[in-house]
């Protein structure tokens, strides 16, 4: 049974720095697709940043590149977001989420993750 647990959200300052964590179980991190993604709310779900099951290769969405940085730690079966310089933009509810298909994260579009966690909310305010 595969399961996602998000943790990490909180309230920060702008111009600050939190991790997100993805415990997974049930399958590996470097066998399916896994990504975060968020949703702001009235906004669509978009994808923040997905990682390739075969070399870990990464992308990100313009809106994070160079403030966030996607890890994985296989040992723990655990995915990571970084997040750096915070913008009350980056205010949104962040998911993470898996799909036994390996080339979808390519494309890091949530329509096409199966698997998705419960969500952890991120906050952004002075």
């Amino acid at each position: 049974q595969v399961q996602l647990v998000e943790s990490g959200g909180t309230l920060v300052q702008p111009g600050g720095s939190l991790t997100l964590s993805c415990a997974a179980s049930g399958f590996t991190l470097d066998q399916y697709a896994v990504g975060w993604f968020r949703q702001a709310p009235g906004k669509e779900r978009e994808g923040v940043s997905c990682i390739s099951s075969a070399d870990g290769s990464a992308s990100y969405a313009d809106s994070v590149k160079g403030r966030f940085t996607v890890s994985r730690d296989n040992a723990k079966n655990t995915m990571y977001l970084q997040m750096n310089s915070l913008k009350p933009d980056d205010t949104a509810v962040y998911y993470c989420a898996s799909d036994p298909v390996p080339t979808v994260w390519a494309q890091c579009d949530s329509h096409r993750y199966s698997y998705w966690g419960q969500g952890t909310q991120v906050t952004v305010s002075s």
